[in-house]
């Protein structure tokens, strides 16, 4: 590009485009997947699916096979993943936060837990989580939340929220902003108090903490990476997450997580009887 030409012009633009060819930033996805470093024990390069490091305010989407391993890890210590879950087939069923707190007689996730469809099938088991804890009460941020905060929450501003991202997500999927439905929050433990009041924990907390999913079925993940929208600080306080997925066998039917509970295995029976087909 001479001095004299600018990304204005096309031949300006096409010359400054193709000089950014094998950059690499922070927060970008890994392409192809197999070429991502700093693996879990025991993952094979090979077996790798998916590895994205999601920025500050940003978002993430991606179709996992059942029997794969989604690992979230909160790089810095302020991460704020807010999780839509999808019937990769038939995207009508999806997460249902209300019905994996009632099932489970506990609405605190962690390791051994399930994550269950409106359908009463389990999209998700939680297989390890060294975090501080989670958040299934709260939802997701919208623009509006984060206007009285920090002044802003438009989309494309610098304060985005996690509903405004969700739509982008899933846009790419055919759905639109009805499909939003209550999300998870992972790294920011949520607690009620005995007289209901609503009590976040938001850190900043441990560096490198992470949790490690089972997909039980056919999924379609959409992460959005904004702060939690009860956080009081003044300051948009988040920091990069990183999603890596690797393929892994359908739950055996002996495995500890399925026979924990009778609710728990009545989940995974239905959903071995979808796939019986």
């Amino acid at each position: 590009m001479t001095a004299s030409s600018t990304t204005a012009d096309p031949a300006g633009a096409r010359a400054h485009a193709r000089a950014m060819g094998g950059t690499r930033v922070e927060a970008m996805p890994t392409i192809p997947a197999t070429d991502a470093t700093g693996l879990p024990p025991g993952v094979a390069a090979p077996d790798v699916v998916w590895d994205e490091t999601i920025a500050a305010g940003g978002y993430a989407s991606r179709t996992l096979a059942r029997g794969s391993r989604l690992r979230l890890t909160d790089l810095y210590g302020d991460g704020c993943v807010a999780m839509l879950v999808f019937n990769a087939e038939r995207t009508v069923e999806r997460l249902n936060v209300a019905d994996t707190v009632k099932v489970q007689w506990n609405a605190y996730l962690g390791a051994g837990r399930l994550l269950l469809s409106d359908m009463g099938r389990v999209l998700f088991s939680v297989l390890d989580d060294d975090t501080a804890g989670h958040d299934a009460f709260c939802g997701a941020s919208n623009q509006a939340s984060n206007a009285r905060r920090y002044g802003d929450g438009c989309n494309h501003g610098a304060h985005p929220n996690a509903r405004d991202r969700f739509v982008i997500a899933l846009a790419k999927y055919g759905m639109n902003r009805r499909d939003i439905h209550p999300c998870l929050t992972w790294f920011k433990p949520v607690t009620i108090a005995a007289d209901g009041a609503i009590a976040l924990d938001h850190g900043p907390h441990r560096a490198g903490q992470a949790i490690t999913l089972r997909a039980e079925m056919d999924v379609i993940v959409v992460l959005a990476n904004c702060p939690h929208v009860r956080d009081p600080r003044h300051a948009y306080s988040v920091t990069p997450v990183r999603a890596t997925a690797w393929r892994g066998p359908v739950t055996p039917s002996d495995d500890p997580i399925r026979l924990a509970t009778p609710e728990g295995l009545r989940a995974f029976e239905n959903v071995e009887d979808y796939y019986r087909r």
